[in-house]
């Protein structure tokens, strides 16, 4: 694949990861509060991976360690929320 392929690859990652916090600020504008969407936690994982996709192909240690981590977080976040909201509808 050509370079710029890869950096085209890179600036759509840093793109949808970058959303995460207008959506952020959007909606923590619209509520009044802030507040973290679950759509901030679908921008991080889809900018994480393919960030870390571009991390890998730029063999670059420190960016992958960064990305690997936190798509882990942000998978686990997902997984807390879930498990409230089936908590909360059991509940009712």
């Amino acid at each position: 694949m050509t370079a710029t392929y890869w950096l085209v690859i890179g600036f759509v990652g840093q793109i949808a990861f970058g959303a995460r916090f207008v959506i952020q600020w959007l909606v923590s504008e619209k509520k009044g509060e802030s507040t973290i969407p679950i759509t901030f936690w679908y921008c991080s994982i889809i900018g994480s991976v393919i960030l870390l996709t571009y991390a890998i192909h730029r063999e670059d240690p420190v960016f992958i360690l960064g990305q690997s981590l936190g798509s882990v977080i942000y998978i686990r976040n997902l997984i807390l929320i879930d498990r409230k909201r089936k908590s909360t509808a059991e509940g009712n």
